[in-house]
């Protein structure tokens, strides 16, 4: 240990420790960061004593301000409320099939469900609503139940085979291998057949005959030339648009296994202004429909007697 000493060349004490020869000066800290230092100790103790910072056990000092992040949290969320009160109210009070006629309520219909499906359903439909194997894709143009206004509220109101819900949209398909209702070679000419209607493969022997075990066993849901059939939520299997696979082997294993997705039912989490926004938005992506007609009512049959009700 080397004895403290004045460097000549800076004219600078020493520390009094040597090593190899080298030793280390004592230079003092500049005047204006040693006042910063003391200047951030006495904000620090400041900061303690008049915001929340200390944790205990179940809770943190609060401070002789009383300020918290969380308060000044929840009067932004009051304000942005009562900025859109008037908005949500006029949704709510809109039915969805007149939105169209406002286009200043419609846009903000739009918005406020884009912001809601980035929430709620792009863990399945992903973030540009393209949907993946399972999981439908919203922008093109194919619809398993309706994809005007209207049909897309339900849909999210209710969901899709929810069994504890009674208004929920509810299709099953037979697990026709699983359940023995067709062996392996009537499914696979019947998976021939459905590649054939869908313009994947030629017709052939197989499809021929698939085509016949199709009329008995799939017409009833997917119409006899397989265009499906929306009050069943049976799939179009003539287009190119497949929800688990068009392949071959896909196909096969829909027919033995049968599928059967379910999507929840939002009205209860969400409220109805939010399950409209969020019909909105889905109908403005691409593939939205147009209303459907009126049913009117049949024309009153001369050779039967009108009875006033």
């Amino acid at each position: 240990m080397a004895e403290k000493r004045i460097d000549e060349a800076t004219g600078t004490q020493t520390m009094g420790h040597e090593w190899d020869g080298i030793e280390e000066l004592d230079t003092p800290m500049p005047r204006w960061w040693l006042w910063t230092f003391y200047a951030c100790i006495v904000f620090a103790i400041g900061y303690t004593i008049f915001y929340p910072a200390w944790p205990m056990i179940d809770r943190a000092t609060g401070g002789t301000l009383g300020w918290s992040s969380r308060d000044d949290f929840d009067k932004e969320m009051q304000t942005e409320a009562r900025r859109r009160a008037p908005i949500m109210a006029a949704l709510a009070a809109t039915p969805i099939d007149q939105l169209s006629a406002n286009p200043e309520l419609m846009q903000a219909a739009v918005e406020g469900g884009r912001a809601a499906f980035k929430v709620h359903c792009v863990q399945c439909h992903g973030s540009g609503a393209a949907g993946s194997k399972g999981y439908p894709n919203l922008n093109d143009d194919d619809w398993l139940w309706g994809g005007d206004l209207k049909t897309l509220e339900y849909t999210i109101e209710h969901g899709i085979r929810n069994p504890d819900h009674d208004q929920t949209r509810m299709s099953q398909m037979p697990a026709f291998g699983r359940d023995a209702i067709l062996d392996g070679k009537q499914i696979a000419d019947l998976t021939a057949h459905v590649r054939a209607i869908s313009r994947q493969d030629k017709a052939g022997a197989a499809s021929a005959r698939g085509g016949q075990l199709f009329t008995d066993n799939c017409a009833v849901c997917h119409g006899p030339a397989g265009k499906g059939l929306r009050p069943f939520g049976a799939p179009d299997l003539t287009d190119a648009i497949w929800l688990y696979g068009g392949d071959s082997d896909s196909i096969a294993a829909t027919i033995s296994n049968a599928r059967y997705g379910v999507m929840p039912r939002w009205g209860e989490k969400l409220g109805p202004v939010t399950v409209k926004m969020l019909a909105a938005y889905v109908h403005s992506l691409g593939g939205g429909e147009a209303a459907p007609p009126p049913v009117a009512d049949p024309a009153p049959d001369p050779a039967k007697p009108h009875v006033q009700p």
